[in-house]
């Protein structure tokens, strides 16, 4: 066990430091918060008291962790990324709780980003430099912008722990098992096109119901969830969606811009929408009524339930 290095120009007050964590000069860290190991504080950081950081972390210079702030390991923090843990502070006044922002592990913070308060920023995530942070993140986005919009979902794998898992390019769709593409009919005239799907030749399940996704801001992500039985098939009828589609193993994303292609996503596949183009609707056909039970809306649910 090697012991850490706490830099004698630094105010270290926690006794809670995991080995071979560095502490560098004109540091201040209170006296509750906790530290694992090998951990790399770069000069003029602040951390409060009620503070977790797990093992691996970097925080570089002119960061302030507030009370309320938990970072899992092999988190990266920035230069200057700037925390919030008030969502309404005034001079002298404290909340009796502040809300809890948490970082996930593997996932990197970019320069100058701002956080908001009560944040989940989901595992091996990429927040853009200057990017400012409003709502939750998803596990393997890539986020960038002020407020900062969605840009892709990357690629995990559940076979390997997250510190060994570099952020990689999405696979092509024929890679992933548990979805594929269906070609539909389209007739076009001078009195316009036609689609036509059937069950037998088009869907291979019998269609028990059928919705529409519609006027969906760009920045924004739907699905996020997997089910447990039912067959879906994805139809853009106008504009252009992108699907993110995981099984537990690659994850891949496609472009849906034409009505003759659809998507068809197996049951225990893991799936979003995201970077919806104005005007975009997209047609769902699914193989069972809706069952609340049937979904699995937590990423980490999910890879527990493909991994037995």
């Amino acid at each position: 066990m090697r012991n850490p290095f706490i830099h004698p120009l630094s105010d270290v007050q926690t006794p809670s430091i995991g080995s071979g964590t560095r502490v560098w000069q004109y540091c201040v860290v209170l006296g509750r918060a906790k530290i694992g190991a090998d951990c790399n504080i770069c000069s003029h950081v602040f951390i409060e008291n009620e503070v977790t950081i797990g093992d691996r972390v970097t925080i570089k210079c002119g960061v302030q962790v507030w009370d309320g702030i938990h970072l899992e390991d092999d988190v990266f923090v920035g230069p200057n990324v700037t925390f919030t843990n008030d969502p309404l502070p005034r001079s002298r006044q404290r909340p009796d709780r502040y809300p809890v922002t948490r970082v996930e592990a593997g996932a990197s913070i970019g320069a100058n980003a701002t956080i908001l308060p009560g944040i989940t920023i989901g595992r091996g995530a990429m927040i853009g430099a200057g990017a400012v942070v409003t709502r939750d993140v998803p596990p393997f986005a890539t986020l960038k912008g002020a407020a900062a919009r969605c840009l892709t979902l990357r690629r995990s794998s559940r076979m390997e722990e997250v510190a060994g898992v570099g952020i990689e390019p999405v696979l092509p769709l024929s890679h992933i098992k548990g979805a594929d593409f269906v070609e539909l009919k389209k007739a076009s005239d001078h009195r316009g096109d036609l689609l036509a799907v059937e069950y037998g030749e088009h869907l291979p399940f019998e269609v028990r119901r059928v919705f529409f996704v519609m006027k969906v801001p760009a920045d924004h992500l739907r699905g996020e969830h997997a089910h447990k039985e039912c067959h879906q098939l994805l139809v853009c009828l106008q504009g252009a969606v992108t699907i993110t589609v995981d099984n537990g193993l690659d994850r891949a994303e496609w472009v849906l811009d034409r009505p003759e292609v659809g998507l068809h996503i197996h049951p225990m596949v893991w799936a979003a929408q995201s970077r919806h183009v104005d005007q975009t609707v997209l047609a769902v056909f699914a193989s069972h009524p809706y069952d609340a039970d049937d979904y699995i809306r937590s990423y980490d649910d999910y890879l527990r339930s493909v991994a037995r």
